[in-house]
């Protein structure tokens, strides 16, 4: 272990070697000759599905390239939320992304992902699934804002987070190397490897295993809590015969487990507080330990196989995406707060997800420069998903009596009906075809307009059984089961959709170096399937309407690149999830339904500024006022005005890389700092929910021997170690619960890497 005296030297260390070659570099900037040649790498981006510089594109992106993530120290695709302003990352309530302050999150199986997440061109959207466990071998992140449903795939009503990994290079071997540690036993080792196998083929391997153990504690169990461990590869195989022609295989394999759980900020019974008190708890905004007497865990694995070929035809180009993707996803939740031997509330909280899912994607595109350019392709997605789901309660009783007797009742509050079922089964299949294209008309030098459309059609069914799993390898017992509410045995429901959304982008060369465009957008996502209380209840297809505008510049010599943008977009019957009151449940239940209509406007603004050949500087900000601007939920329940979950309105990156030699050593150091104004975590902003404005602080510094391929450094998350909660939720009887990010606690480690 680290110990406390070498981490508050490590952490003075690095930040005061971090920030002195930044105050020595400023100095430094002023002479213009010590600027002469310098400029900014040019940033190629596929947001309109061919490969052009992001300066020549009208969207307003964010791209990330794979050094600056992994000087940024995160280790999740998740974490791209503290690296772009702009985007969030709700891990409750279902867990998907947010951009400009607009996406939902539901339990629901046939509800679809706002944001698109797109690895190597595959649409990764199975339910629970994140798409990539680890930052591991990234060649590129490219944020799309706004709504993007016409070029690609699964109706991107918000956003595109599109991620490339690293492509296999032929007649070369490269082997990379790095590993680190820190507190907490933070940890983080990857290797790749690029080997020729003969003049047409070429294999790529990049394996990673990282992980850290949590702040809190299971004080009963003696365990820490919020602790976390993945692993996993991937494995790209290139072949390219002949100029023309390229075909890469990929496969990946990747394993995440975490005992993250909610843990109480204000427990409604006294009874229970005391008891927290004597197993060592003590409740509060901070609190990230739990006396429960069993583990929560969640443990995902996941599996993919791409194969991607491209093939010139004449001057055009075919593309071909063909993708099978798996996950299984168990969760174990308990919620009792202390040993339930001593007071339980749901003693046995479980679920099993598995999914799978099949695509194809076509693409035929022209070369770029003529007077007209075209696109055209077809998408088909097909994905099955199907979860048990116990939820077996006590709702106060402990599973021991004073004598010692075993309770041998449980409520059963998935609403299952005695011999019929102590459990639920939901089984989902979502059906997705499209034809996609653009026309882009250069009509002068300067001035070009674009003009694309998508055909969608969608099936989505769902139905949901009871069923009946073995009480006793799990409760100890041969339980009963009482039903909070007398329910049909069998629901199933279908909802079948289909949309034209369309794109208009117009763009004026204002100069050799300043481009203005300006876009008008439509955006669908399907209606859904939803069981409410366990009834069927669907939900509608929810549209929006886009207008954005901006100014894309490079200015002296090419060392200060600033773009800008404006927006507007506005959503008809939004999708929204809220925690209702259902009859017959203990729990408020998370509901999706259609919101009357939901608005988000604002601006970005994204520069970097190449001051010397030593120093680079980035800055992003947006701001993005989401709110409802109709939603009557009921009669006597209004969130019209409200803002949406998870939502800051203003986010905000500044980083700064600096590196030169001194003397016989490379130096190399990144400062970064993410902030976000203050959010709310359930619908209708009560104040209980509200998560106050925070910045995150990161460096990294390294010394690199002169002519070595060998680095080694230290780094640090959360610098000023700021605490935040991502997550509030009233818990019934329990009271007031919250769940604690991982990075919510500085990090201070050591990290190593060779290049060969």
């Amino acid at each position: 272990m680290i110990s406390t005296h070498n981490l508050r030297f490590g952490l003075s260390l690095l930040a005061s070697a971090s920030l002195a070659p930044f105050a020595q570099a400023y100095a430094e900037a002023a002479p213009a000759a010590a600027t002469q040649g310098v400029e900014l790498e040019a940033v190629v981006v596929t947001a309109q599905r061919r490969s052009e510089n992001l300066q020549q594109v009208p969207v307003a992106i964010t791209s990330v390239s794979g050094k600056a993530l992994e000087a940024s120290n995160f280790q999740a695709v998740t974490d791209l939320q503290y690296v772009v302003p702009g985007v969030q990352f709700d891990p409750t309530n279902g867990a998907a992304f947010q951009i400009r302050g607009v996406g939902s999150t539901s339990f629901d199986f046939s509800n679809e992902k706002s944001v698109s997440l797109v690895v190597d061109d595959v649409v990764m959207d199975g339910q629970r699934d994140n798409g990539m466990t680890g930052l591991s071998d990234i060649q590129q992140v490219d944020v799309l804002m706004g709504p993007q449903g016409t070029l690609f795939g699964k109706n991107a009503t918000s956003g595109v987070i599109s991620i490339a990994t690293a492509k296999p290079v032929l007649s070369q071997w490269a082997v990379k190397a790095s590993a680190s540690y820190g507190e907490r036993e933070d940890r983080n080792a990857n290797l790749i490897v690029n080997a020729p196998l003969g003049d047409k083929f070429a294999l790529r391997v990049a394996a990673f295993t990282q992980g850290q153990e949590g702040h809190g504690r299971y004080t009963t169990l003696n365990q820490n809590l919020n602790t976390f461990k993945e692993h996993g590869y991937r494995a790209k195989l290139l072949f390219k015969p002949f100029e023309g022609l390229e075909a890469i295989y990929t496969h990946d394999d990747e394993y995440h487990w975490d005992n993250s759980i909610r843990t109480a900020v204000a427990v409604a019974s006294p009874a229970v507080n005391a008891l927290q008190i004597a197993n060592g708890v003590t409740q509060g905004p901070e609190n990230g330990d739990d006396a429960d007497s069993s583990m929560g865990m969640i443990r995902t694995k996941t599996q993919g196989d791409s194969l991607r070929v491209q093939y010139q035809v004449g001057r055009d180009t075919l593309t071909s995406i063909t993708a099978y993707r798996k996950t299984t996803y168990d969760n174990d939740t308990p919620a009792d707060l202390v040993p339930a031997t001593q007071f339980a509330y749901i003693p046995y909280n479980s679920g099993r997800l598995n999914t799978s899912k099949v695509s194809q994607e076509l693409r035929w595109a022209s070369p770029t420069g003529g007077f007209v350019e075209y696109l055209a392709g077809l998408f088909y997605n097909r994905l099955l998903a199907e979860q048990t789901q116990l939820q077996w309660a006590t709702l106060g009783a402990p599973i021991v009596s004073p004598t010692g007797v075993r309770l041998t009742n449980f409520y059963a509050l998935t609403g299952a009906i005695g011999a019929a079922g102590n459990a639920s089964l939901f089984k989902a299949q979502n059906t997705t075809g499209a034809v996609f294209g653009q026309l882009k008309f250069n009509l002068t030098p300067k001035a070009s307009l674009a003009i694309s459309g998508r055909y969608t059609s969608d099936h989505n069914g769902q139905s949901l059984n009871y069923v009946w799993i073995d009480p006793r390898p799990i409760t100890g017992v041969n339980a009963t089961f009482t039903a909070t509410s007398a329910q049909p045995y069998q629901n199933r429901g279908r909802v079948k959709d289909h949309n034209f959304s369309y794109r208009i982008a117009g763009q004026y060369q204002l100069s050799d170096h300043a481009m203005a465009y300006a876009t008008y957008s439509t955006g669908y996502k399907p209606g859904g399937v939803a069981f409410v209380g366990n009834k069927y209840a669907p939900f509608a297809d929810e549209t929006v309407k886009s207008l954005e505008a901006g100014v894309k510049s490079e200015l002296f010599d090419r060392r200060v690149r600033l773009n800008v943008d404006v927006f507007n977009s506005e959503f008809t019957d939004f999708q929204a999830t809220i925690l209702t009151n259902i009859p017959g449940n203990v729990l408020q239940q998370l509901v999706i339904g259609n919101a009357g209509g939901l608005k988000s406007s604002g601006a970005e603004a994204n520069v970097a500024w190449r001051v010397n050949e030593a120093l680079s500087l980035t800055g992003a900000v947006t701001y993005a006022d989401a709110h409802f601007t109709d939603y009557v939920y009921n009669a006597t329940t209004n969130y019209t005005g409200t803002r949406l979950t998870n939502a800051p309105r203003l986010s905000a990156h500044l980083g700064a890389e600096y590196e030169r030699t001194v003397g016989t050593m490379r130096v190399r150091a990144n400062l970064d700092y993410a902030y976000r104004s203050k959010s709310w975590t359930v619908v209708g902003q009560p104040a209980y929910s509200e998560v106050p404005a925070y910045g995150l602080a990161n460096g990294r510094i390294s010394l690199s021997p002169e002519n070595s391929q060998i680095e080694f450094g230290l780094y640090g998350r959360n610098l000023f170690n700021k605490y935040y909660s991502t997550g509030y939720q009233q818990y019934g009887a329990l009271g007031l619960l919250h769940y604690t990010a991982r990075d919510a606690y500085r990090t201070v480690g050591v990290f190593a890497k060779y290049a060969y």
